[in-house]
């Protein structure tokens, strides 16, 4: 259901024709979701009193029940208000404490048709009743159990094809994970490679267990191999680190021609590489991962926090065998004994059942709106995944631009935040998944559009 399949909400009733279509969600569902869209859209317009639920029923042809249903839930949510014998209306907006936009935290934006609140109580309703609560309130197996394993590979297939479980590990989310592997792989004062901009959650986690940071030169297709080899004969380098597809930050993705000879020249420099990659289901025609080329090169890091929630807190690695595995669970077990065990079970659960799949079909269907509206917005290349790496003009530095858009009310992440030395690069990350509401990713997007046109001159000083 788009804007344009809505009509007029001068038009009485006739506003509501194309609340529901014949397929997607439970009717009830699609009612709430049509209301929350119209008050986004403007279609349906605060104060603007709602079709009695008999009415209602009778224009949609579905029983009083679902539009009761449906009602309680659009309340509940404060998008409708009922006003005693006057009916009920359309609520106003509440009103927020904050005026920032947040769009410096890369998370997913919600699924396009699905009702994250349903799903969550009809999740945890079916765990409870395929667990014993006291089962979901105890210490599990670090590592995930056997049926966990299998999950996570069945959840990896489409990206890896088959995977051997015993080789898979579930983890308390990605960065624990990079941890446990760097622990796994060298020793302290040992030197981790990567590229010169890279996610910050590894510089920090390499500074915090006593290794350090090199980078490798890139160019247009990512690191280069030459490089590579000069960098780790110089630093005696034992691993390397890489996310080579929608690079966060750059959104670069490797071809399949330079992962090969960054393979190649790894294992000539004996070089154990771990693979980050939580974008790889976002990309249009992705090369196969690094893992799928050399599996025993490589450890293979997929989180669910870019796919599905911040909030699950899983994340899956295959390691290169299961000898590794042993290795990886023995390091992460000194500051992390296991996966939250009630969110990941219901992060099995989702995965299993296949409603994880649809959540990622609607974060998907969702990024890509939002990489559009971006594009337009700010006149860049349309791209893929859930953030934008916009270059900024000569006459702003990115730096201040962040600054600038901070005044604003608007969070953005300049390139300085993923720079490892002198960053050449001028430029700043906008992530697009953290407002709930397009309309207000739209309306953050055209005040960085209106500050882009300006000098930065103009907001050198602000007087309040």
């Amino acid at each position: 259901m788009t804007q344009n399949n809505l009509i007029d909400p001068h038009n009485g009733t006739a506003a509501w024709a194309s609340a529901l279509d014949a397929g997607g969600a439970p009717r009830y569902r699609q009612l709430v979701e049509f209301i929350k869209r119209g008050v986004a859209n403007g279609v349906l317009v605060p104060g603007e009193r709602v079709p009695t639920q008999r009415s209602l029923a009778a224009l949609l042809g579905v029983d009083l029940t679902t539009v009761t249903r449906g009602f309680n839930e659009a309340r509940r949510r404060g998008l409708i208000e009922a006003r005693g014998p006057l009916g009920t209306f359309v609520a106003a907006p509440r009103a927020r404490l904050s005026q920032r936009v947040d769009l410096s935290k890369n998370i997913p934006p919600p699924p396009v048709g699905i009702d994250t609140d349903a799903l969550l109580r009809e999740g945890l309703s079916r765990l409870l009743l395929r667990s014993h609560a006291d089962l979901l309130m105890t210490y599990h197996i670090g590592g995930g159990s056997v049926a966990d394993c299998k999950t996570g590979a069945q959840w990896l297939k489409p990206v890896l094809g088959r995977v051997d479980p015993a080789r898979v590990a579930v983890c308390p989310g990605a960065q624990a994970a990079l941890a446990a592997l760097i622990l796994t792989f060298t020793e302290p004062g040992e030197v981790v490679l990567s590229e010169p901009l890279v996610y910050p959650g590894l510089p920090h986690a390499v500074a915090e267990l006593g290794r350090r940071l090199e980078t490798v030169a890139t160019d247009a297709d990512g690191m280069r191999p030459d490089a590579l080899e000069a960098a780790s004969r110089l630093h005696g380098a034992r691993l390397l680190y890489l996310n080579p597809t929608l690079q966060n930050p750059t959104t670069m993705t490797m071809p399949e021609a330079r992962r090969r000879e960054i393979l190649g020249m790894a294992a000539r420099c004996n070089l154990h590489i771990i693979e980050d990659d939580p974008y790889w289901r976002f990309a249009p025609d992705a090369p196969p991962p690094l893992a799928c080329l050399a599996p025993a090169q490589v450890s293979y890091l997929s989180t669910l926090s870019k796919t599905l929630s911040p909030g699950l807190r899983t994340a899956f690695l295959v390691m290169p065998d299961a000898a590794s595995r042993v290795r990886l669970l023995t390091a992460m077990r000194s500051f992390s004994l296991m996966a939250a065990p009630l969110t990941n079970a219901l992060a099995m659960q989702w995965i299993d059942d296949g409603v994880a799949a649809q959540i990622l079909e609607g974060v998907r269907a969702e990024a890509h709106e939002r990489q559009r509206m971006a594009a337009q917005t700010l006149g860049s290349p349309a791209g893929a995944g859930i953030h934008i790496w916009y270059i900024v003009p000569s006459y702003w530095d990115a730096r201040d631009l962040a600054a600038a858009a901070r005044i604003e009310g608007i969070m953005v992440a300049p390139s300085t935040a993923f720079a490892q030395g002198p960053e050449s690069t001028n430029a700043i990350r906008i992530s697009l998944g953290a407002t709930t509401e397009r309309a207000g990713l739209q309306a953050a997007l055209r005040q960085i559009s209106e500050l882009l046109a300006n000098d930065r001159s103009a907001h050198a000083q602000v007087i309040v």
